[in-house]
């Protein structure tokens, strides 16, 4: 993992997502599964070019159930993107780089997204 991103747990959660003074990725997985293998080294990628403005966490579904469950996590992996506490954002399962890098870009510059979300 990139020293750029933090393990986030269920205890955890609030303090280092919901009240970061940076925007968040949580990339949600477990190990068994295999295109969270895949997407992880593009995170890995994108917190090495953005983990100065941008912050990035992982949540093992398996070790921290509560969290994927008050989000409405259902498959992974599963990527949630918060600004000051807030769900902005989400993309489920595979996507490539440029979709994600975009969608931090966005976040980054202040233009407003979809409609907030109504989770979290």
């Amino acid at each position: 993992m990139s020293a750029f991103i933090e393990e986030v747990s269920d205890s955890g959660f609030e303090a280092q997502v919901l009240q970061s003074d940076r925007p968040v990725l949580v990339d949600f997985w477990a190990p068994w599964c295999g295109p969270c293998k895949a997407v992880s080294p593009i995170v890995d990628e994108l917190a090495a070019a953005y983990g100065d403005r941008f912050k990035f966490a992982k949540c093992n579904v398996d070790d921290n159930p509560a969290t994927p469950t008050r989000y409405g996590i259902k498959s992974i992996p599963t990527l949630l993107f918060f600004k000051d506490g807030k769900l902005v954002d989400q993309v489920i399962g595979m996507a490539p780089k440029a979709r994600l890098e975009g969608t931090i870009r966005k976040i980054l510059s202040g233009e407003d997204l979809a409609a907030p979300f109504p989770l979290g």
